[in-house]
């Protein structure tokens, strides 16, 4: 049986500004499909038969992931919650005990959640090959043949050109003419960080090569926990351990690696300009979405997700307008956007971790207009859900309905809301809000007062356990 593992942990800071610290790219349609890129990723599993799925995902995100596989809850088996980042290595050693406990010889599919592949019998086809390798002790990778000389990528040496072959050593991105020879030399493949291995071998090779690291990631899953469905590690022993890749932890260092040659129908969607790998370009090289109008515009990306953007007489450009945020960039410099990232981190900007609409475990808002003293978002609420119960010290709230019925908690008041009925709540009242329909409720909320920030909730009681301002 395969016993997939799909890490969903990274930020994708390259993909700045649809892709936020809050929101990251693997949970974004960035194919155009209707789905994420995690959606994507679990839905090709279908192809090898997969269950009992293994994700691996940041805390922040717990409640985003767990609504965006709502439909495949019957193939999750655990959604393991990090406290910090620690890279690949540690997250995978986290997923291999877990599956180490029910099946010692599991054979787990290491996935990235955020890669993009076209073909999905050739995706089902390789893992196969790769399974059967996996299955007599190899750690096996899959390195992608090369379709150009990338220096974005770091590339595999294998030892011959087969369809399997051993693994002679991992190299680092290397500069223009060296990815040059290695297209040449037709053994180099880009390194996909996509993995098979039994879960009992990969731990064998890690207690020989990160003892400390076995040791660790052992400690904080016999010390996990269970919250709402999640699997929560034990903090302190997670949060010690090395962050390194599992490249650097054991792949680049046993002697069982060997890999599979995959054909160019990957990508690992690293920037902007991958569009042009998995989009349809027009007749000018131009990738257009949203409300678009261009002339006399060449090999530009330009993405609009609110109002008209208009081009006229640029080149090599990328374009992405957001409800919040505005990127203009040189095509050729796509790879340092995280330079920017960088300073709006310096910054506190908030534009690097939140988008204009924040998604919570109850439902979505959005904020639509911000003043000195208000404040109006949309927001929507699930079937079922409701808010948790709290009061504000410093804002009150009018809440107009628009669409379905409202319970609202208002004070020692408890009293429905429908269609283009409205309600105000003081500052300092206690209240909530809860869809009791079957369809989304929806209503628009004004603030107002002297501070609006978020942290000025005083919680009283969560259905979904949190205790931070969320």
């Amino acid at each position: 049986m395969i016993l997939p593992v799909v890490l969903a942990g990274g930020v994708g800071s390259r993909l700045w500004p649809m892709s936020r610290s809050q929101f990251p790219k693997q949970c974004l349609d960035i194919e155009g499909n209707g789905f994420s890129l995690l959606q994507n990723t679990v839905n090709r599993l279908d192809a090898v038969n997969a269950s009992e799925i293994t994700i691996v995902c940041n805390e922040d995100h717990r409640f985003l992931v767990a609504d965006q596989l709502e439909d495949k809850q019957d193939q999750i088996a655990n959604i393991i919650l990090e406290p910090v980042g620690r890279n690949t290595a540690a997250a995978i050693a986290i997923a291999a005990w877990s599956i180490y406990e029910a099946q010692s010889d599991g054979v787990l599919l290491v996935l990235a959640s955020d890669h993009s592949i076209s073909d999905t019998e050739v995706f089902k086809e390789k893992v196969m090959l790769a399974y059967e390798r996996a299955r007599e002790g190899a750690l096996v990778t899959f390195g992608i043949e090369p379709g150009y000389p990338e220096t974005g990528y770091g590339y595999i040496k294998s030892s011959g050109l087969e369809e399997v072959s051993k693994v002679l050593e991992f190299v680092e991105k290397p500069d223009l003419q060296t990815a040059k020879s290695y297209l040449e030399d037709g053994s180099y493949l880009w390194n996909s960080g996509m993995f098979m291995f039994r879960a009992d071998t990969f731990l064998e090779e890690l207690k020989v090569f990160e003892p400390e690291m076995y040791k660790l990631s052992k400690e904080a899953f016999d010390g996990s926990s269970r919250d709402l469905g999640f699997l929560r590690l034990q903090e302190s022993s997670f949060a010690s351990i090395k962050s390194i890749s599992v490249d650097y932890a054991v792949m680049e260092r046993t002697k069982k690696a060997e890999v599979v040659r995959f054909p160019s129908i990957w990508n690992d969607i690293g920037s902007w300009t991958a569009m042009w790998d998995i989009k349809q370009s027009d007749e000018n090289n131009n990738i257009l979405t949203g409300d678009v109008v261009s002339h006399n515009t060449k090999n530009t990306l330009v993405h609009s997700e609110n109002r008209l953007v208009a081009t006229l007489g640029v080149e090599d450009l990328i374009i992405v307008d957001t409800q919040d945020a505005l990127l203009i960039a040189n095509r050729n410099n796509a790879q340092d956007i995280k330079k920017i990232v960088d300073v709006l981190e310096s910054q506190d900007r908030p534009e690097i971790s939140i988008h204009s609409e924040v998604h919570r475990p109850w439902g979505v808002y959005q904020t639509i207009g911000l003043g000195g003293r208000y404040q109006v978002k949309r927001i929507t609420v699930k079937p079922g859900a409701r808010l948790s119960t709290q009061m504000h010290h410093h804002r009150a709230e009018h809440w107009v309905v628009v669409k379905g019925t409202a319970i609202v908690r208002n004070g020692d008041q408890t009293n429905f809301v429908t269609e283009n009925e409205s309600t105000y709540i003081p500052v300092g009242e206690i209240h909530s809000l809860e869809n009791p329909g079957k369809i989304p409720l929806e209503l628009i909320e004004v603030q107002t007062g002297g501070y609006l920030g978020e942290d000025d909730i005083v919680r009283f009681d969560d259905l979904y356990g949190r205790s931070e301002k969320k």
